[in-house]
């Protein structure tokens, strides 16, 4: 189904390819707008004042114009493709339908179109109903076999349900053309105008005069179109637009929930009426990224008449040259951009034009559902990422998330002269532990929560061979992901018990690699056995300070507070009005904190609406549980000299001060920076000066 952009709440939005460069890199921009583009320029927008670059801006070829979305994935098998088959005599597919509540097509081809009406299946010849069945199950899977006869096409479709079987037949008259045509569709009739049918698909085979073709779908997410099995010449079959591959088919039994064991019990795929893939909008503009140009955070700035939105990009560090490195969590900026947020799950306290886009296009993030109610767990970053914005607001807590508020962080490193280089995520997962070798420290944003096996395996490493980490944010390094061809993949599954979709328990392996998703902990990774806490409470109020507690005064760990007026602190900041709030973090031994972790502050007193992990147990129960209402700040000081510290908020970076102030927040922070690059000075004179060494 093919829309135009709505662009009712932002006039102008894009993308760019790629999203994140390095110096010498070129970054073309793919642009929809409802009004002329009157300027177009490029800044730099991690800077207490955003710069305008001098940077040429070039005009490609493409101009900016009005464009369209195709929402909804479906199969084809193109009419070449059935040629090497002969005339079809029988076409057989395995079908799952999951939530269709209007009138959707099951199969089109040549004159013939199979639809499900108000869950009935009914036979069009040239748009005239000529047959219908009784209202088909749904939620069990269906076996479709369509046959020639001398009569006419005959369908029959026969329920797996082994507790209420069914046979529905119908016959399509020969006299009133039926038949297959020249090509087949299945799940959608190619009509811009109406929506793909929401179902997955097992097996499919052909039956030809001159051959039969089978197909089986792989467990791994595929653009290519997929060869038939058992056939000395292939034929092919193309998915489009991006559907949910390595799903539940009709085998699965539970025996094994790793499809690299039993690839046939996942070889079914997920079709939604709203699956988006890569979009192809053609570049408006480019530009080359000169060679000296400083790593940050950077934006097309679009204009219009009226308004100018920024279509944000990044510009990685290449090589070490500083002594610290800033890693921005551009995995999880990509999982929540765009959310649908429905207003009957998420009170909004606060309006975001990025948000009224989302919802009036009917895009989804990784922290939505799709239309029949299961999760979307598929994105790309070839789309609008219209909440990734220096001005954005969320509307669950009516504050900055995520970039805001690590640009924040950025222009106070900036303003007080810290030297650092700048890489993502998606530079880390590329690059691995050679993208961390050779800094003395290593700093997160505010939410690292997203990582791949690739990022987290590098940080590790980083840490066991000395490098020191500032986790400046809150629950991070907790959902596994996986990056590849521009895609990202998130599942989730009712284990995890979260506040958001929850897939099948038995559906957590990747599509994009095959590797587990889910809950790092769950596979001895993670948050505590990598920074020794986790995800405590989250709430959309009043964020809290910290207060130290008496360990913080011990030799070993109070240089982190020198200069840190009051034992009280972090009671001010843009997310939420303070130092711990949003998602705040706190230590469990019992999930693996390592005991020569210290919690050097603490902060207590959440308003009720604040609410515990669902995944975390405690042993003393709800007595218990009460007490670890909090969030914690603590250090871990390795005997190889690497040091771990953590804030346990994601509000924390928020709290830093403003231009032209300091706080406690930024004394705070500034000391650990510091002590990273002091300490592995330290280090490195004892391992070349004996005297140093005694």
């Amino acid at each position: 189904m093919k829309v135009d952009v709505d662009h009712g709440a932002m006039k102008v939005v894009g993308f760019t390819t790629p999203w994140i460069t390095r110096p010498s890199g070129a970054i073309q921009l793919h642009l929809s707008t409802s009004a002329p583009v009157t300027g177009i320029s490029v800044s730099r927008i991690d800077l207490d004042e955003p710069r305008k670059t001098t940077w040429p801006v070039q005009v490609l070829s493409a101009p900016a114009v009005h464009r369209q979305f195709e929402q909804g994935s479906y199969v084809t098998i193109a009419a070449q493709e059935l040629e090497k088959i002969g005339d079809v005599e029988e076409l057989f597919f395995e079908l799952f339908l999951t939530r269709n509540p209007d009138r959707r097509v099951v199969l089109a081809t040549g004159d013939l179109s199979l639809e499900l009406v108000n869950g009935a299946l009914c036979a069009f010849l040239s748009k005239q109903e000529v047959a219908r069945s009784e209202p088909l199950p749904q939620k069990t899977w269906l076996l479709f076999r369509l046959s020639k006869t001398a009569q006419g096409l005959r369908v029959d479709v026969t329920s797996t349900d082994e507790f209420a079987p069914q046979q529905l037949s119908m016959s399509v008259c020969a006299s009133a053309g039926g038949g297959f045509g020249k090509d087949i569709t299945l799940l959608s009739n190619r009509d811009a105008q109406t929506k793909t049918l929401n179902a997955k698909i097992g097996r499919i085979a052909l039956k030809g005069t001159l051959l039969e073709a089978q197909w089986r779908f792989p467990t791994l997410h595929t653009t290519k179109p997929i060869a038939s099995i058992g056939t000395d010449r292939p034929v092919f079959l193309q998915l489009v637009n991006a559907p949910t591959f390595c799903t539940l088919s009709r085998r699965w039994d539970g025996s094994s929930m790793d499809p690299k064991v039993v690839p046939a019990h996942y070889d079914a795929v997920h079709f939604h009426d709203d699956d988006m893939a890569p979009l192809d909008w053609p570049a408006s503009y480019g530009v080359m990224v000169p060679s000296d140009a400083p790593a940050g955070v950077y934006s097309f700035d679009v204009e219009t008449a009226n308004s100018t939105e920024q279509i944000v990009f990044f510009v990685s560090s290449h090589s070490v040259q500083a002594p610290l490195l800033v890693v921005l969590p551009t995995a999880t900026y990509l999982a929540y951009a765009d959310e649908y947020l429905p207003r009957h799950l998420y009170p909004h306290k606060c309006e975001d034009r990025g948000h009224s886009f989302a919802f009036h296009n009917n895009l989804r993030s990784l922290y939505d559902y799709h239309s029949d109610a299961s999760g979307v767990s598929l994105v790309s970053y070839k789309k609008p990422k219209v909440t990734i914005r220096a001005d954005y607001n969320y509307p669950l807590c009516g504050c900055p998330h995520n970039l805001p508020v690590d640009l924040h962080f950025l222009r106070f490193l900036h303003r007080e002269g810290v030297k650092f280089d700048l890489i993502t995520d998606h530079d880390l997962d590329e690059r691995g532990f050679g993208a961390l070798e050779g800094y003395q420290g290593v700093l997160t944003g505010s939410h690292p929560e997203y990582v791949t096996d690739k990022m987290e395996a590098a940080v590790r490493r980083y840490i066991a061979t000395g490098g020191s980490l500032a986790y400046l944010g809150g629950n991070g390094f907790a959902g596994g992901v996986a990056l590849k061809d521009g895609y990202m993949e998130l599942r989730r599954s009712a284990l995890e018990a979260g506040r958001t979709w929850d897939g099948p328990v038995g559906e957590l392996a990747l599509a994009l690699t095959n590797e587990l998703g889910g809950l790092l902990r769950h596979r001895g990774r993670g948050e505590f056995s990598l920074v020794g806490k986790a995800i405590s409470l989250m709430g959309f109020d009043g964020a809290r300070p910290y207060e130290r507690t008496p360990a913080s005064y011990d030799e070993d760990v109070s240089w982190i507070f020198e200069g840190v007026r009051d034992t009280c602190f972090g009671d001010t900041g843009i997310v939420l009005g303070g130092a711990a709030g949003y998602e705040v973090d706190a230590t469990d031994p019992h999930l693996g904190t390592s005991p020569d972790t210290i919690v050097v502050a603490r902060a207590t007193g959440f308003p009720e609406s604040f609410f515990h992990d669902p995944t975390r147990w405690y042993e003393g129960g709800e007595a218990e549980e009460m007490q670890r209402r909090c969030a914690e700040m603590t250090i871990r000081q390795l005997p190889n000299g690497a040091k771990i510290f953590t804030t346990g908020s994601v509000a924390w970076l928020g709290a830093l001060p403003e231009a032209g102030e300091m706080n406690d927040v930024g004394r705070l922070t500034l000391n650990v920076i510091n002590r990273f690059t002091i300490s592995q000075k330290r280090e490195n004179r004892r391992a070349t000066d004996p005297q140093t060494a005694l």
